[in-house]
């Protein structure tokens, strides 16, 4: 059955609805280059009327402090405290701990393995690992280090040793600018389960998503606001992601014009159709 079309609100009546936001970065507040139309007064709003709100990403390439710096950089005052990552969704995974885990990623998602207490190695051919874990499409050579990590995933499932595969940003695309869009970490992770899956039919190995669409990432950013999951609201620019982790994690949600649009076929309802922040 086709979801009824959510009615249209705006920034204002969300604001006046809702205790607590919790807002994606790429394709709501920034691209990769600039602050988009209307974050700005978006964030003003939510500090003068003093509604919490958290920028829940799937961003695991920077830890919250360097967003913060980046945010600064485009004029944005959101302090790491009001970050959150899904790089902080390594710690605790139970297949990382003491593996050799090969990082596709900049410096900051070396910490996050780190913290996760992994031993991170960088992509790089004849390398041995126990596990892999895809943060970001930036850091290392796109092509060559995806083939590296690919050709010792394939090397250590030969040979019958556990492999763990991760996933915090299962994103495919990401806005780099108006028009442009750009791959990342889950077009990486989908390049490497193809090729796992036609090598290994019966048993194809798979990639444990973290990171949107799955519901940790919001169950952290509701515990972060301390407001009732019923007073939150989520503010994203894809279905499949960004709405579809608020669906799961059971918290409202409203889709902004940006990377998806939303169409009367679509499998994945927001509560909100919002067409700008400003």
């Amino acid at each position: 059955m086709t979801p009824p079309t959510p009615p249209t609100t705006t920034v204002d009546a969300l604001v006046a609805r809702y205790r607590g936001f919790a807002i994606d970065a790429y394709g709501v507040l920034v691209d990769a280059g600039r602050a988009l139309p209307g974050a700005h007064a978006l964030l003003d709003l939510l500090d003068r009327r003093g509604v919490p709100y958290v920028i829940a990403t799937n961003d695991a390439s920077r830890l919250p402090e360097t967003c913060e710096r980046r945010f600064a950089g485009f004029a944005l005052a959101v302090p790491a405290a009001r970050v959150v990552t899904s790089g902080e969704l390594l710690a605790g995974h139970p297949g990382l701990r003491g593996a050799r885990t090969c990082v596709l990623g900049p410096a900051d998602s070396f910490i996050y393995a780190e913290r996760a207490g992994a031993v991170p190695v960088a992509p790089a051919a004849g390398m041995e690992i126990d596990a892999i874990a895809v943060c970001d499409d930036d850091g290392f050579d796109f092509l060559r280090g995806s083939e590296h990590a690919l050709s010792a995933a394939v090397r250590a499932l030969d040979a019958g040793r556990p492999l763990a595969l991760v996933l915090p940003n299962p994103d495919l695309v990401y806005p780099k600018a108006a028009g442009e869009l750009g791959f990342t970490a889950g077009t990486i992770a989908a390049m490497i389960e193809a090729v796992l899956a036609r090598r290994y039919p019966a048993r194809p190995p798979r990639f444990e998503h973290l990171g949107k669409p799955e519901r940790h990432l919001f169950d952290r950013a509701v515990e972060r606001l301390g407001v009732p999951r019923s007073e939150v609201v989520v503010l994203g620019d894809q279905l499949e992601t960004d709405i579809a982790g608020a669906i799961a994690a059971g918290v409202d949600s409203a889709l902004v014009t940006g990377v998806s649009r939303w169409t009367p076929d679509a499998a994945i309802a927001p509560t909100w159709l919002v067409e700008s922040l400003g």
